[in-house]
């Protein structure tokens, strides 16, 4: 099912009994709002252009989630970070100085930004064709997120599947005039 909010058509989508028309949804970055079951458990989002609400929901939970999904949605190809050749991350009139190993790791998460980068290539990123120890990307990761602060950037762990750069919510509220 489709509805259109605030001009975003937004797809609709059962989980976890639709969960197979997922991979396609998010790979075209097409806005979705899944649908959860009663009695499952809760999907991860993988970018800004998914949210989630368990159902049974009231009508107003429903287009709560629905209009912040639209509005996460117009925000998100407004505003992108950009990292130069010299490690300097910018995000609106923001900015923050990464070191070599961290602006490549940062460099394909800002080439990413708002989907998931796998570990692997992540580790990729940082020592190409390098073996770096077994928690290297760990501690680079843990240094980004304290530098990307200063810029209005969060990295968010996720489970099983790698790393998000996106907006810290006060950024996001700040651009939404909220």
């Amino acid at each position: 099912m489709l509805l259109t909010v605030a001009s975003v058509d937004i797809t609709l989508v059962r989980w976890p009994a639709e969960a197979d028309r997922l991979p396609e949804l998010r790979d075209g970055r097409v806005p979705r709002l899944l649908l959860v079951d009663a009695d499952a458990p809760p999907p991860v989002a993988v970018d800004e252009f998914e949210d989630w609400v368990r159902v049974p929901a009231p009508e107003h939970d429903l287009r709560a989630r629905l209009e912040g999904l639209s509005r996460r949605v117009r925000f998100a190809g407004t505003r992108r970070p950009e990292i130069d050749k010299d490690g300097v991350l910018r995000f609106g009139a923001r900015h923050a100085t990464v070191p070599p190993v961290e602006a490549r790791i940062a460099a394909a998460l800002v080439g990413n930004f708002g989907a998931v980068v796998s570990r692997a290539d992540l580790t990729e990123a940082g020592w190409p064709g390098g073996d770096p120890g077994r928690n290297a990307l760990d501690v680079h990761v843990l240094r980004l997120r304290r530098r990307l602060a200063d810029a209005g950037l969060s990295i968010r762990t996720v489970r099983s599947r790698g790393y998000l750069l996106e907006a810290t919510p006060d950024e996001d509220r700040l651009a939404s005039g909220s």
